[in-house]
């Protein structure tokens, strides 16, 4: 695969290092938006990047849509139920979002109205209501029927350490690059499984955390690494 970095170095120090060099980005640093405060404004905005990047679609075109909809003023769940299903399609459209456009305005306008009735539109009143992790993944996917598994993991991935419990299993992608990189054996074939494996990594980070880093940049590399090099080879 030309002109794609690899990780190279063999001790897992050294492996950790060339990962978090080459990969080390948080998607929600990428997009403009601060989590550090749990502002609900850009918790909110992370939640809409969060459903568009959970579809079967490139990321590429993922980022291109967001940006769209913060250039359209779509960016609290207010704004969004006023513009409407014709509004949200053309938006989505205008982002190369074009396969899933239909479905995507249906599915936003459901969860933007549950999350309004429900929590008053601030996902960080959801977390304070949430018993626990499981409960408060349980809590996002009961906003509506199109948000899954893969989206909450995604959107609950770059609130850890900011929410209490923020606290979601490995994503595959994650996996499947740590397993590549020798960073663990196990395969995750369950929740248990990829929780476990999350222990493991969060403990490996803990003996050789890259410094001004943290867990959360870790283990978006661990998904920049799978979707880039692992799942193109």
């Amino acid at each position: 695969m030309k002109g794609k970095p690899r990780i190279r170095t063999r001790s897992i120090k050294g492996t950790i290092e060339e990962l978090m060099d080459k990969f080390g980005r948080r998607f929600s640093t990428d997009l403009g938006i601060k989590l550090e405060t749990s502002d609900k404004d850009e918790v909110f905005k992370w939640f809409v990047a969060s459903i568009l990047f959970g579809a079967r679609i490139s990321e590429k075109i993922a980022i291109k849509t967001y940006h769209r909809f913060v250039e359209n003023g779509l960016d609290t769940p207010d704004s969004i139920i006023r513009a409407g299903w014709d509004r949200l399609v053309e938006v989505l459209d205008s982002g190369g979002y074009a396969r899933y456009d239909f479905k995507t305005a249906t599915k936003m306008l459901e969860v933007m109205k549950s999350l309004k009735d429900r929590y008053k539109g601030d996902l960080n009143l959801l977390h304070t209501g949430a018993s626990d992790p499981r409960d408060l993944e349980v809590k996002i996917m009961q906003l509506g029927k199109g948000i899954g598994d893969v989206t909450a993991s995604i959107f609950l991935r770059e609130l850890r350490g900011v929410w209490r419990n923020a606290d979601p299993p490995l994503q595959e992608l994650a996996i499947t690059a740590a397993r590549s990189l020798g960073l663990t054996s196990k395969r995750g074939k369950d929740e248990a499984g990829r929780l476990a494996i999350l222990r493991e990594l969060q403990e490996l980070w803990a003996r050789n955390q890259v410094e001004g880093r943290s867990f959360v940049d870790f283990e978006a590399a661990l998904v920049r690494y799978g979707k880039d090099v692992v799942r193109k080879r």
